[in-house]
């Protein structure tokens, strides 16, 4: 039989090429301080007794930077460290929860408002936001000594072990995953909005961009924002914040409410806005200063833009993607029902290891599958009461197609990874994998967990079809025409 409907087990290539998706807009990625956790700078060095001499010295000259332009002083109660993983800030003393770590004026924040009053400002005015800032990135590295913000450059990393700056043989490591088609089409985006503004904006002002910037330049400007672009302030969308970037993410911190943009002291006799900092947890001297980078992201969204991952299985998911056919000879009226209910042609279903599917799934797989017999629910009379038919069981005939769709969907993104989850829980007992290959390991690992999860949700599904009440047993009770022992109750004409 047929599918009256498609199911994607992966999300498809056409959709990631589109740059209004959560992938690619800095403006649509959820609220969140970003940082990259590995660092690639080692340079040896020794510094002033109140910093650790383990730290680069590029470290030290940016701190000194930071002194002098009085954004730190004597009572800023964190300073650089070498942590676990790479740089960080630790206390310098006990920090109480909630007590403000660091406060940046706006002056120094790298956002669209200062590209706009930079030299660059006229001719990115009609870009997109990220790409105006990306520019700016550019154009102030390649300044060098002239750059007010060199001692910040000079601490930024060539790069972190996100996804988009794998080798091809890297990435054979996350065949079959999501993630490794969403690294494909993120790259395909930037690659194509690069070669859009070299030719009509850069190529056109050699004057503003009188050195050459190629491909990998871009990509790392592209790869700084993803990781340390920050959108909770109260107006700010697109921010990157010196100093405040230095802090880690740790899965202990719970809440994301720790940042703030406040008004105050900006200088001796000045006051403008500030980002203000403040610890989510208790802290004694020499701990590490931790916040949480977003709750709701995916390890391979972590994995995407920070170039990290956790351990924990809560992180693990996969998003199924379904969709009305336009073949479905009742594509208009599924379509309008779907509209009406917040959804599309197409719905993408993020599920999460170790929890209940999406409220929504189950009403869309049942919408998309509604034909035969059942097609009488999408008459307009059902038209404002039909979601919530479909939010129980239909028919056992349209059960059982939603059941064996989703659990063929399940098995054939399975077959698509080149191991199997006991392989890779083999590969991570056998010895340390280098930071990528772990990622990808664990990536792939919480996939196929998912996975196998949506399928045996769907198999048990499968196993009480005969047991389930469906509509058109459960109209039969609503006008008392079932008895009490589920017989249908006929009357004889006097």
């Amino acid at each position: 039989m047929a599918s009256p409907f498609t199911i994607y087990p992966s999300i498809p290539s056409s959709m990631l090429k589109t740059p209004t998706k959560t992938h690619f807009s800095f403006l649509k990625t959820k609220p969140t301080f970003n940082h990259i956790k590995k660092r690639t700078l080692v340079l040896n060095s020794v510094l002033p007794t109140e910093t650790d001499p383990n730290i680069p010295q590029t470290v030290q000259r940016f701190w000194q930077w930071m002194k002098d332009e009085g954004v730190v002083s004597a009572k800023t109660p964190v300073k650089p460290g070498v942590v676990p993983e790479g740089l960080g800030l630790v206390a310098t003393r006990g920090i109480g929860r909630n007590e403000v770590v660091l406060e940046v004026p706006k002056k120094f924040w790298i956002n669209p408002d200062a590209v706009a009053s930079s030299e660059i400002g006229s001719i990115c005015s009609g870009l997109k936001p990220w790409i105006s800032v990306a520019l700016f990135l550019l154009k102030e590295r390649f300044k060098g000594e002239e750059s007010k913000w060199k001692y910040y450059f000079d601490v930024l990393p060539e790069g972190t072990n996100s996804t988009i700056y794998w080798s091809e043989e890297e990435l054979l490591e996350i065949q079959g995953t999501q993630l490794l088609s969403t690294t494909l089409g993120v790259k395909e985006y930037v690659q194509n909005e690069f070669l859009k503004v070299e030719k009509e904006v850069i190529l056109p002002n050699k004057q503003l961009f009188p050195f050459p910037l190629t491909m990998d330049d871009f990509f790392w400007a592209f790869g700084i924002l993803r990781s340390r672009a920050f959108s909770r302030l109260r107006n700010q969308n697109l921010v990157v914040i010196p100093f405040a970037d230095l802090i880690n993410h740790s899965a202990k911190v719970t809440s994301e409410d720790h940042a703030h943009e406040v008004r105050g002291p900006a200088g001796l006799f000045s006051w403008d806005y500030l980002f203000q900092l403040r610890s989510p947890l208790s802290l004694k001297a020499g701990e590490q200063v931790y916040i949480q980078y977003d709750l709701n992201k995916s390890n391979a969204d972590m994995a995407l833009d920070y170039g990290f991952i956790e351990s924990s299985s809560d992180r693990d998911a996969f998003t199924l993607t379904l969709e009305i056919s336009e073949s479905d000879e009742f594509f208009g009226d599924k379509l309008d029902i779907a509209e009406s209910n917040g959804l599309g042609e197409s719905a993408y279903f993020d599920i999460k290891y170790g929890q209940s599917l999406p409220t929504a799934m189950l009403p869309y797989l049942r919408l998309v599958a509604l034909g035969g017999s059942d097609a009488f629910l999408l008459e307009s009379i059902f038209r404002n009461s039909i979601w919530g038919f479909l939010e129980l069981p239909v028919s056992r005939a349209n059960e059982e197609l939603i059941c064996r769709v989703v659990r063929n969907a399940c098995k054939s993104a399975l077959s698509g990874y080149h191991t199997t989850i006991e392989e890779d829980e083999k590969l991570k007992e056998e010895g340390n994998p280098s930071p990528r290959l772990e990622m990808a390991i664990g990536i792939r690992t919480g996939e196929k967990r998912v996975l196998q999860q949506i399928d045996d949700i769907f198999k048990e599904r499968e196993s009480e079809l005969d047991f389930l009440e469906y509509y058109q047993e459960r109209r039969l009770k609503d006008l008392g025409l079932v008895g009490e022992q589920g017989d249908i109750i006929f009357w004889e004409p006097k």
